[in-house]
């Protein structure tokens, strides 16, 4: 009797993932995928999700993998299925996320042959996966057994390398595809309960070229004075390094959120609404920027930093941080070393009244901000924003939904500790949002709260990661800011040119008029509508305490809030001057 070769190949790959520390795994259901399926629910050692969706499933996927920096396996059928897969891997890809994406497919001899669900899966998703393999049908033959861990193990390895990232694996299984009760192909692991193949990566350290370069970089500075230490989503430099080096200098750190680095008491957390004024710009512009990872998210802030003189970049390895082609020197290195380094030289560039101007400037556009926003009663977005980042449990996670959410956070949300910003801002996009959330909430290996800041259109882009979710026992709480349409569009050009104008609504604003707690209903989840601005922060503290998957629902009008944001801008450049 021939051996079981799919179920034992099934099984050498889960259990290999289990022993390298892969704990979750998400599916959407397919038959050509079983073997595989069969595996990854008898193994307790990974929490396995089942979604309707392949989309969702892979967004799941990648969100338990940015919340725990360790790969979750996505599955699906083949076909139309895998190519379903394809918005999560570009993500995943662009934001450095670890994944191990599988797709099933039928054996080679029914490819070109018209076979139903059968399309060219090879190679699928491009150079947006750091390995791709098909290791063919599992057969039964001598050897195959370290063949599948090895391949398993290579894509552990491939998948957390120094640029981590997706890994495609297309794995084609022929019929019968449930066990039939034939004895497995042998396929044993090392005895000890070690991976098959364990790879070792070490981080780039920071060389003695490279802080020389730093240095000579920022002593150069000495003539200008005038520089800025800028920090993006994607670095892993800390709060209290970056401060010694900040103080060192005596240069302002204007950070984003997603950097982790908006935490001291003098961080220019208001630094967007700061360089919408043309005065304030005209007397701060920086002729030396030292960037942190990626830039910040706001048009403002990218334009002043174009007009810097000199830029140095400290960045990950397979990230180009400079969209504007303006960096004069661009640094791989783990920036803690490297910036403690740089510190330790004693440099001293500026005087005291360059930092000391930025931050009499901070405090000033915070007291108004809070003094205007604080009289509206109708909740405004970036009021909002402030308040959910300000209400979010230590140690909780908020997840930020691309669009407005993500640049009101810029905008409005005050320097804390103990937050972790998380956001899908590798391509930017807004598709997979509610999945990622809730892969973020399986993966938090402490169990705080997550919170998701989101518009009324990322949720419904989204509709199908709510089904189930109340099954899935995890907490998150969904914050929706429900404009009825796209709110973003209403900043942008196409608002008010006149041919485009005309046809605004039907083209960019794209009404809904869908009742979003009532959705919430459909898949029996609890929800809220807050119509008052100082209700927010109660409903979300009602929500957090009540636990599961809820939405609070905020609702907004679209043309109010524009209005609103102008009025704060206004309200910044009236303080400063």
């Amino acid at each position: 009797m021939e051996r079981d070769a799919n179920t034992a190949f099934g099984r050498a790959l889960v259990d290999e993932w289990a022993r390298a520390g892969v704990r979750h795994a998400a599916l959407a259901p397919g038959s050509r995928s079983t073997p595989l399926a069969l595996a990854l629910a008898a193994d307790d050692r990974i929490e396995l999700e089942v979604f309707l969706d392949e989309r969702s499933a892979s967004f799941f996927a990648l969100g338990a993998g940015k919340a725990s920096g360790r790969p979750a396996v996505v599955l699906s059928t083949s076909g139309t299925a895998a190519v379903n897969l394809h918005p999560a891997v570009v993500e995943g890809h662009h934001a450095q996320v670890p994944m191990l994406v599988c797709t099933a497919d039928r054996p080679p001899e029914l490819r070109d042959t018209g076979a139903g669900q059968t399309i060219d899966q090879t190679r699928l998703f491009g150079t947006a996966v750091r390995w791709f393999a098909d290791p063919g049908p599992p057969e039964d033959r001598e050897g195959a057994g370290t063949h599948w861990r090895s391949v398993a193990a290579r894509a552990i390895g491939a998948a957390t390398g120094p640029q981590p990232g997706p890994v495609h694996l297309n794995l084609p299984f022929r019929e019968p595809l449930v066990p039939a009760g034939a004895p497995l192909v042998d396929a044993p692991g090392r005895p000890d309960g070690r991976p098959w193949t364990v790879e070792q990566h070490r981080s780039p350290g920071s060389t003695d070229g490279d802080v020389e370069a730093a240095v000579e970089f920022v002593s150069r500075a000495g003539v200008a004075r005038q520089g800025v230490i800028v920090a993006g989503a994607g670095t892993t430099a800390s709060p209290s390094v970056v401060e010694q080096l900040a103080s060192t200098l005596d240069w302002p750190v204007l950070a984003d959120p997603l950097s982790g680095l908006r935490t001291g008491d003098d961080s220019i957390a208001s630094y967007d609404l700061l360089l919408r004024d043309e005065r304030f710009v005209g007397s701060h512009r920086p002729e030396v920027v030292l960037q942190l990872g990626a830039a910040p998210t706001g048009r403002a802030v990218l334009t002043w930093l174009e007009a810097a003189a000199r830029r140095a970049v400290v960045a990950n390895q397979g990230v180009w941080p400079d969209p504007a082609r303006s960096a004069e020197l661009v640094v791989r290195a783990a920036p803690d070393p490297l910036l403690r380094r740089v510190a330790e030289h004693g440099i001293r560039v500026a005087d005291e009244s360059w930092r000391a101007g930025w931050v009499d400037a901070e405090h000033r556009a915070r007291s108004a901000v809070d003094a205007l926003v604080d009289t509206w009663d109708e909740p405004f977005e970036g009021r909002v924003a402030r308040d959910v980042v300000a209400t979010v449990p230590s140690d909780g996670s908020l997840v930020v939904a691309s669009s407005m959410p993500v640049r009101d956070v810029e905008a409005f949300a005050r320097p804390r500790s103990g937050l972790r910003f998380l956001a899908n801002r590798g391509a930017n996009g807004i598709d997979g949002f509610v999945s990622t959330v809730l892969g973020v909430a399986a993966a938090d290996p402490e169990g705080a709260p997550t919170v998701a800041l989101l518009g009324d259109l990322c949720l419904l882009h989204d509709a199908n990661g709510l089904v189930g979710a109340n099954d899935r026992n995890l907490d998150a709480t969904f914050v929706v800011l429900d404009n009825d349409g796209g709110g973003i569009f209403s900043f942008l050009a196409q608002a008010s040119a006149p041919e485009a104008s005309r046809h605004f609504e039907t083209l960019f604003g794209t009404p809904h008029g869908v009742d979003l707690v009532e959705l919430a209903a459909l898949h029996g989840l609890g929800a809220s509508r807050v119509t008052r601005a100082d209700d927010v922060v109660p409903a979300l503290r009602g929500a957090l305490a009540d636990g599961g998957v809820r939405l609070v629902v905020v609702p907004s009008d679209r043309s109010q809030n524009v209005d609103r944001h102008r009025a704060v801008v206004d309200a910044v450049a009236a303080a400063l001057h």
